[in-house]
């Protein structure tokens, strides 16, 4: 075929692909095509070139996409013709009636109509609606569409609390807690904590457990406090989901299945964007812990946390730069994040060694490389880059998320203190429990 008659055949192959699909579509029922027979070859007609005609697929088949028959009847994998052509989906089941009463003024709060969810709330409020009650204390204590006033909103979580809402107890009790706004009462907060966290408020959840470990430090602590751990962290709670993952591994006694589960709920509040998850996430990948070893993903890890500004996340990064842990060696970068975790207070005398070791041109880029850093973090509204010789250092240096005076302290033994030195670090796996690395690997510091 000449060059010409390929030319002139290109519009007749395209038209004939693009109504292809909707033929194919018409003639599902149609009776079973003939193939066309020497007698009725146009003259001129090349009969050796094998018949495009195909034998549409019986009725119940039409449209399935297929390979031209070889001998065997066997119909091609993948997506249906009318599937990639985009044809409507069933209709959705009917929804069922609502037989429920109608809270107009949460609708509106709901579509931000707060003015008028406070004008709805408001009437309620007064008779003693608590749901009313606890939108009433939420608009204020935000400042939305009145002026925000927390000793007003204080006064109606703590009336709803009285009537029993699982969120005005939970926020009243943290009040009562603190002392702001209200005279300090720390049984009553407990008794409410509880209520809401047994009445299914996550948080409250999360916070009653922190109450039963404060009450009974240790192994016993930790037991009454895992039921509402798990409660929380299935609500998606990420301080919960982390908790559960530290007491899932340490916990001496729990099933195999829930140990099973330490990495995966440590891995959740990950991805929850809680920093320190972040930071161990990486430090179980790359060290094997309860799972198998991931030198890529556990430096993804800790890079995430780093540029979060976890100091600690910082120092081990730039350990895995080092070290080339799921990573190449890059001097640079070491130094970097050396510098950003050395200015916030952390010291290590293996990375300075490595950094005094480095070529003054090397230093000088690490230096530059840091400054900018910092100075993108303030111009997103980042923490102001403290001096590691500041009186503002040590407090700097402190574990991330400190509650404020009268919160109910952390787990013993969860979060990661960055002050301490790596060899000390409550949070690295025992010698007896940390799995062999895989050869050609090493142990993240």
């Amino acid at each position: 075929m000449s060059f010409r008659i390929l030319l002139s055949s290109a519009p007749f192959l395209l038209s004939a692909c693009l109504a292809a699909p909707m033929a194919l579509a018409q003639v599902q029922d149609a009776a079973p095509l003939e193939p066309v027979s020497e007698d009725e070859t146009a003259p001129g007609q090349d009969v050796s070139v094998p018949s495009l005609v195909t034998v549409p697929p019986p009725s119940g088949e039409a449209g399935k996409m297929q390979r031209p028959s070889n001998g065997a009847d066997q119909p091609a994998g993948g997506i249906t013709l009318m599937e990639r052509m985009g044809l409507p989906l069933p209709d959705l089941p009917p929804e069922k009636p609502f037989a429920g009463k109608v809270d107009e003024a949460y609708g509106a709060f709901q579509r931000g109509l707060f003015g008028t969810a406070f004008d709805k709330a408001l009437p309620l409020a007064q008779k003693g609606d608590p749901a009313a009650q606890t939108l009433i204390g939420e608009l204020i204590s935000r400042g939305l569409a009145v002026k925000r006033d927390m000793k007003g909103a204080a006064f109606w979580y703590g009336e709803a609390a009285k009537g029993g809402d699982p969120s005005a107890m939970f926020k009243y009790a943290l009040m009562l807690m603190e002392g702001r706004f209200v005279q300090p009462d720390r049984p009553l907060a407990e008794e409410y904590m509880h209520k809401a966290a047994d009445a299914g408020n996550a948080s409250a959840q999360f916070n009653w457990g922190q109450i039963l470990v404060s009450r009974t430090p240790g192994e016993k602590g930790l037991r009454e406090a895992l039921p509402y751990y798990e409660k929380s962290a299935e609500q998606g709670i990420a301080d919960a989901q982390y908790a559960v993952s530290q007491i899932y591994r340490r916990l001496p006694g729990l099933p195999q299945e829930k140990r099973a589960k330490a990495r995966s709920y440590l891995e959740r509040a990950a991805r929850s964007g809680f920093d320190t998850a972040q930071l161990d996430m990486g430090i179980w990948l790359i060290n094997g812990i309860e799972g198998p070893i991931d030198l890529e993903g556990g430096f993804k890890w800790l890079r995430i946390a780093a540029i979060r500004g976890n100091v600690s996340a910082q120092n081990r990064l730039s350990h895995a730069y080092v070290l080339a842990l799921g990573t190449r060696p890059n001097p640079v970068e070491a130094a970097k994040w050396y510098i950003l975790s050395r200015r916030a207070g952390l010291n290590d005398p293996g990375l300075e060694d490595f950094y005094l070791g480095l070529p003054d041109s090397q230093q000088k880029q690490a230096l530059e490389a840091a400054n900018k850093f910092r100075a993108n973090q303030r111009e997103r509204g980042g923490k102001a880059e403290t001096p590691a010789n500041s009186p503002k250092a040590a407090a700097e240096a402190k574990p991330q998320n400190q509650p404020r005076p009268g919160e109910i302290k952390d787990l013993p033994g969860v979060s990661l203190n960055p002050s301490v030195a790596m060899d000390d670090d409550d949070d690295a796996p025992a010698k007896g429990d940390q799995p062999e690395a895989a050869p050609g690997t090493t142990a993240a510091p």
